[in-house]
């Protein structure tokens, strides 16, 4: 048997009501579904703001949210108003971020192949770091600055050579990667010695990640042992760990915390004789548990010994981690949180595809009916940001919720939002 959905895997203040409904923040979920539709995320803003505050207090000024984990304005202006800066890898994102008033000298734009476009866009908006990923780029660099007399502050990612314990779509400090300059054949350093030579770039720092998703202390203190003793080989005021720290989807699963995270890197730093500014990027840490997605129920088909395949109107376009790393999410009924979960099921989205799976193993309570809502935790990261509009479906609505009131951060598409970009039949 399977009990409730354990507390552990719900945002900061859910709560349940006395008739045995879910409340975040003091908002009912049943309230939320008929004022705003499903699929929604719904989103805990206090606990969002408890994480960035955890992650200040764990590494000082200068720690960013790492935007791709999720990204609206108003999630940009909250990330900001409590102390962080903005992690950003395309124009786009740095886009969203000034829109909110988060200052360019508070984003850090990263990318493996920022074009000149983009570097433009930095340049001209005055973004308070670059991290360099290439040779190619600082080439692109100077050719851009030239003789202006304008310079860009920058950070070198490097490539620290530490396979991280997670998937391995989602490693990236590994030597084998097509992100930075790799510490073990000497680029690392070559790359320093010529953005330190520039006359255009006032160089700054270091910078590595290691991956996503990662629950290894061991993992992490390994890089931050490399990073810290090539921050100390060039003497550099700044070095960023980068982010990846993991967070737990299922129950039988468990996370380290923000505050666990950084005492390991700044010990080792502190250990290795580090004058470095240290800091970080989380992301995922940030906003993953804050968010619950929610579901109806359209279509219920059991297979007699085999499987429950239990169809929502959501799917792989509000969350293709499934399909693309085989992401495991446990399943509630949101008017049932206390009930023990006996019924196992499959839940499936709309999409024409049998990979469009949401989780392969979830349970219910028993008596599952169409038009019931169903609600998968732990979504608030690398769902709607990797959305799509895949078989032309509406991307979803989210939803803030804080001290018993709601607020629409992004609003639901409409059928005229698909057409936007399309030039027409003549």
């Amino acid at each position: 048997m399977i009990g409730p959905i354990p507390k552990t895997l719900l945002p900061d203040n859910a709560s349940v009501d006395n008739d045995g409904m879910l409340l975040l923040a003091g908002v009912r979920v049943d309230s939320l579904v008929e004022k705003y539709g499903t699929p929604l995320f719904v989103y805990d803003e206090a606990h969002i703001r408890s994480r960035c505050q955890q992650a200040v207090r764990a590494f000082g000024e200068g720690v960013s949210y790492a935007s791709k984990a999720f990204l609206c304005t108003a999630m940009a202006r909250l990330a900001y108003e409590e102390g962080m800066h903005i992690d950003v890898a395309t124009m786009g994102e740095a886009y969203v971020a000034l829109e909110a008033g988060v200052p360019a000298s508070h984003l850090v734009f990263h990318g493996n192949n920022k074009s000149e476009t983009e570097l433009q866009y930095a340049i001209d908006n005055q973004v308070g770091r670059i991290v360099i990923d290439s040779f190619d780029e600082i080439d692109r660099l100077e050719n851009l600055l030239g003789d202006s007399g304008k310079e860009i502050q920058a950070l070198i990612r490097v490539t620290p050579g530490i396979q991280a314990s997670t998937h391995e779509y989602v490693t990236t400090g590994q030597n084998d990667s097509k992100f930075g300059f790799t510490v073990s054949t000497g680029w690392a350093e070559e790359a320093v010695e010529r953005a330190s030579s520039s006359s255009c770039i006032n160089l700054l720092g270091i910078h590595a990640h290691i991956g996503s998703q990662v629950f290894s202390l061991d993992s992490f203190r390994k890089a931050a042992e490399v990073l810290a003793n090539l921050s100390k080989h060039f003497e550099l005021p700044e070095l960023s760990v980068g982010g990846g720290l993991g967070v737990a989807y299922l129950e039988d699963e468990e996370s380290l915390s923000i505050e666990e995270w950084g005492r390991t890197i700044k010990s080792v730093c502190d250990e290795a004789g580090v004058t470095a500014r240290v800091t970080a990027e989380p992301g995922r840490a940030i906003v993953a548990s804050a968010a619950i997605t929610l579901y109806t129920v359209g279509t219920i088909k059991e297979l007699e010994d085999i499987r429950t395949y239990v169809a929502v109107d959501g799917g792989m376009h509000d969350n293709p981690r499934p399909a693309l790393y085989g992401s495991g999410y446990e399943t509630f009924v949101p008017s049932r949180v206390l009930d023990d979960r006996t019924s196992r099921i499959t839940l499936v989205g709309k999409h024409c595809e049998s990979g469009d799976v949401i989780v392969s193993d979830g349970y219910v309570p028993e008596g599952l009916r169409v038009g019931d809502i169903v609600a998968t935790p732990v979504t608030g990261a690398y769902g709607h940001s990797m959305g799509s509009n895949y078989n032309k479906v509406l991307r979803p609505a989210a939803v803030f919720v804080n001290g018993g009131s709601d607020r629409l951060v992004i609003r639901r598409e409409t059928l005229s939002d698909l057409i936007n970009t399309d030039m027409g039949i003549n």
